[in-house]
């Protein structure tokens, strides 16, 4: 299509005066939608606008439910992932030890807690680890920071939708041989889930977290109960089919029992992750955000924290076996130990299972917040492409939601979606981020030095020094179980968004050069090309500037 102008000096008068201020576009637009667009509209919904972003806000009791998912979820796998290292060399004596470790990661979460207590409050703009390494450190550092967060949101994903699964088998052993399937299901949902937007995804996901807490709840209570009447029972690892073997045990001084006391510590540092989702989504909170996040982080912790120590101690009473298969879950037979085998206790671990399975598949849910919120950051201060700083149809980042999908499926689909494959790749990332936050929060309270400044210095550089000393150990001790991939491509993906940097970077630079000639008004007699693909607000936008170009007369033509 081409619009045609012609001058004259009478025409140039009547331009004047048709012309001389730009005009509006009408608010309602008769532009004809597509096939792809108006069943875009029947799967997501309509359309919102940016107006409506206010609208989208989390209130602390949403927010709990949603971002606290994943955090809290870990429950279900921290003290397993103990006990599958423990038990093939330390044999029944894995037991005792299960609570003092189970107690080290609990002191590790009071330390880290108290640490984004601050980051919440003192930086509300979203962002976490990232923020805080970016405005201490400088954007480089920030880098280490943004992969390792990506990182960890990209496993999270696979972690907990493949536990949720175990959760499933565990109750419906049918089941075992769909568990890959299973799994890549329940990711498609999610993504479905998170494409219509915020709002919807926090009705949807908020339940479970409420409901899995209850039910543990029961549990724990019922445990302990059972266990002052002296009727809790207990299992047999030693003739448990399919178990991991039991060891005869091992010298605890040896320097190889050392080493696995420092793997299962590692492994249970996986109950800590999620930790940092209300950090990086905390613009999504109401007003005032910083002290609602600070709130929902406090009570999230709390609930973390009880739930992993009555696992870990229901566990020890009733010695859970670890199975090579992932199922039955440790929580599992925990659950059916305590509620027995009456209708009523077959029925109530049936609930339970429920409540784990969709904690989990929520906690799996966590990152679609997360991880387009972090991307959008990053991408805006020049370090990843910049189409992933736009709001999509339903004001999400949903660029972000389909890159971190495509990765994660790819992860689950490269690991049979098991659980402990993929826990390899897990607390590098997760404890990255949290060493970044304490050192950085304790630069920041050294350059302010507001209120009590040498103690916040203090904890925060114990936090950032005890994060980085898990990191060691985990890249240490699990390097030849896939640790070694995290290793590799942690460095690689921090050099690829520095060069990418700069060539933003050169790219501005070379725009700037290009010389400013001066700005003339139109002269009359212009002839206006507009190349026009489909009708739609862009075209309606283009046609209007052109009549602003003040031609005498304008037609259109088609090409």
């Amino acid at each position: 299509m081409t619009v045609e102008g012609r001058g004259s000096a009478e025409g140039d008068r009547a331009a004047d005066d048709r012309f001389a201020r730009p005009e509006a576009l009408p608010v309602a637009i008769g532009a004809p939608e597509t096939l792809g667009y108006r069943i875009k509209c029947r799967l997501l919904g309509p359309p919102l606008t940016n107006v409506e972003l206010k609208g989208e806000r989390l209130s602390k009791k949403t927010a709990l439910g949603v971002l606290s998912s994943d955090c809290i979820s870990s429950s279900a796998y921290g003290s397993e992932e103990i006990l599958l290292v423990l038990i093939p060399v330390f044999g029944l004596s894995a037991y005792t030890l299960l609570l003092p470790l189970t107690g080290i990661v609990l002191v590790v979460l009071v330390l880290v807690t108290l640490t984004y207590r601050w980051v919440v409050t003192t930086y509300t703009a979203a962002g976490g680890s990232y923020v805080v390494a970016r405005e201490n450190f400088g954007p480089v550092v920030a880098q280490v920071g943004a992969v390792a967060l990506m990182l960890d949101y990209i496993v999270t994903v696979a972690v907990q939708a493949a536990a949720g699964t175990a959760a499933v088998t565990s109750a419906l052993p049918a089941l075992s041989d769909y568990q890959l399937e299973i799994t890549v299901g329940v990711v498609v949902v999610l993504i479905y889930g998170n494409l219509r937007g915020l709002r919807e995804a926090g009705r949807l996901f908020a339940f479970p977290t409420y409901f899995f807490v209850a039910c543990m709840g029961v549990v724990i209570v019922g445990g302990v109960v059972r266990e002052i009447l002296g009727d809790l029972p207990y299992y047999d690892p030693t003739t448990a089919v399919g178990a991991f073997p039991v060891g005869e045990g091992s010298p605890l001084l040896s320097i190889g029992a050392v080493y696995i006391l420092l793997k299962s510590f590692a492994n249970g540092g996986s109950s800590l992750t999620g930790l940092e989702a209300i950090s990086n989504g905390v613009s999504t909170f109401r007003p005032p955000q910083g002290l609602n996040a600070r709130r929902t982080l406090v009570i999230m912790s709390a609930l973390l924290g009880t739930l992993v120590a009555g696992v870990s101690w229901l566990a020890h009473e009733t010695h859970a076996v670890t199975y090579e298969s992932g199922s039955p879950t440790v929580i599992s037979q925990v659950a059916k130990a305590v509620l027995g085998d009456s209708f009523a206790g077959q029925a109530m671990y049936f609930v339970v299972q429920l409540a784990t399975m969709l904690i989990l598949w929520t906690g799996a849910n966590t990152p679609f917040n997360g991880f387009p919120y972090l991307a959008n950051f990053v991408a805006a201060d020049g370090f990843l492409p910049r189409w992933l700083t736009k709001r999509a149809h339903r004001l999400a980042f949903s660029n972000g939601i389909i890159v971190l999908a495509v990765i994660a499926l790819a992860l689950i689909l490269g690991t049979g979606a098991h659980v402990d494959k993929l826990v390899a790749f897990y607390a590098i990332g997760v404890f990255t981020g949290f060493t970044l936050a304490g050192f950085g929060m304790a630069r920041y309270f050294t350059t302010h030095r507001d209120g009590r400044w040498r103690v916040k210095v203090v904890v925060n550089t114990l936090v950032g020094a005890v994060a980085g000393a898990v990191v060691l150990i985990f890249a240490i001790t699990k390097f030849t179980e896939g640790a070694w991939l995290v290793v590799l491509v942690f460095p690689i993906m921090v050099v690829l968004l520095l060069r990418l940097r700069r060539t933003y970077q050169q790219e501005d630079a070379l725009l700037r050069a290009l010389p400013q000639r001066e700005s003339r008004p139109p002269m009359a007699g212009n002839r206006v090309l507009l190349l026009v693909d489909r009708v739609d607000l862009a075209t309606l936008r283009a046609l209007t500037y052109a009549r602003n170009l003040r031609p005498a007369s304008m037609r259109p033509s088609t090409s």
